[in-house]
């Protein structure tokens, strides 16, 4: 038996984006800027109100600074998912960027008394979810690549 294995001339090209370092830094600045500037060092002061918003229930819904900062967060780990999903070299360097990230998350949870509150930990957990998914989308966009046979 027989088999005829054909081998490209030239690369494939790859697809090549913009480095964009991880974005769940943007509420990692915010949060430490605004509990060190604006809190004093304080985490209880996430739960203050920012404003109210009036529902046809009659009943306001509160929005806190944690809430705000919260959705920041959601929105920019939708992003990071997305950038995830690209194959280019940078996207390792990107991968490995989070990581850090996660770590200094993980560190100043840990080591820091302000950071000692729900909203940083869930921005923690957002931060690990990024890691997890970065790594998750590569590792099986890349099998799809690599074919047997």
């Amino acid at each position: 038996m027989t088999e005829t294995v054909f081998v490209p001339t030239h690369a494939a090209p790859r697809r090549r984006g913009p480095f964009i370092p991880p974005l769940l830094v943007v509420p990692f600045v915010l949060y430490n800027l605004v509990v060190f500037v604006f809190f004093g060092a304080n985490p209880v002061n996430w739960g203050a109100g920012m404003f109210a918003i009036p529902m046809p229930s009659g009943m306001p819904w509160a929005i806190t600074a944690g809430d705000f900062l919260l959705v920041v967060g959601i929105v920019c780990l939708f992003v990071e998912v997305l950038k995830s999903t690209n194959s280019a070299r940078a996207s390792i360097v990107e991968h490995m960027l989070s990581m850090v990230l996660f770590v200094v998350f993980l560190i100043e949870f840990l080591l820091v008394g302000a950071a000692s509150s729900s909203v940083f930990f869930l921005l923690m957990v957002m931060s690990l979810i990024d890691v997890v998914a970065g790594f998750t989308v590569s590792i099986s966009s890349a099998s799809r690549d690599v074919s047997m046979g």
